[in-house]
């Protein structure tokens, strides 16, 4: 391994500014949404979206991730039946009275439609442990803060592009690995139903913290 000679454009203050107000506007506009429409959308959008989610930095560059793009209705049914079933307990028997109330504005339920609905579903999983070629386990760092950072460039690159999509995290989400046939080695860590909203999806009415309540300058 080498160095090479950083890539980097120098913007002025003022093109630094204008860039930068642009996107905070662009992606103020993001939303979750949960009422999805089934239209179709080429898979090379949701491809370039996840390259540019792997651009994210990792503990080591071992970039301990991996996404799964599942398009087949009969993987995303199977993916349905089991997200409802642990979802349906969540609701039932482990969730809080705290939890719920809290939920409470969101209107959600045990039932998740969306995730037959929406063309593409995203199934993010983190790897605790690389496997080299004789089998040994090679450790990786940093894995849980690696692949936040990949998800949340993944949905910022999925929201640029145009379209709208859900953190979903069932829990337990063990199912996600023995439908999708992934190794022992990887957790699943987040799944994303991509696609356009439906025609009449709405979104609850929130808002979020003030500046000065996330952010202090010392």
């Amino acid at each position: 391994m080498g160095f090479e000679k950083l890539r980097f454009h120098k913007l002025t203050n003022n093109e630094m500014f204008k860039k930068s107000k642009e996107f905070l506007q662009t992606m103020e506009r993001r939303r979750t949404v949960r009422d999805f429409s089934n239209n179709d959308l080429p898979v090379e959008i949701i491809k370039n979206c996840i390259k540019t989610a792997v651009t994210a930095p990792s503990g080591a560059n071992k970039q301990p991730w991996h996404f799964v793009i599942i398009k087949d209705p009969k993987i995303k049914s199977k993916i349905r039946k089991a997200a409802e079933k642990e979802e349906k307990e969540f609701y039932s028997h482990r969730a809080t009275k705290e939890w719920l109330e809290d939920l409470n504005q969101f209107g959600t339920n045990w039932e998740k439609e969306f995730i037959d609905v929406a063309p593409y579903i995203i199934v993010v999983f983190k790897k605790k442990y690389d496997v080299g070629e004789a089998g040994e386990q090679r450790k990786n760092y940093y894995v849980n803060e690696s692949v936040g950072i990949a998800s949340g460039l993944l949905l910022t690159a999925l929201h640029n592009a145009g379209l709208a999509t859900l953190t979903h995290t069932p829990s337990p989400m063990g199912f996600l690995s023995k439908i999708l046939n992934r190794p022992k080695n990887e957790t699943p860590y987040l799944l994303i139903p991509v696609g356009y909203p439906g025609l009449d999806a709405k979104v609850p009415i929130i808002s979020k913290k003030t500046f000065n309540e996330v952010c202090n300058t010392v």
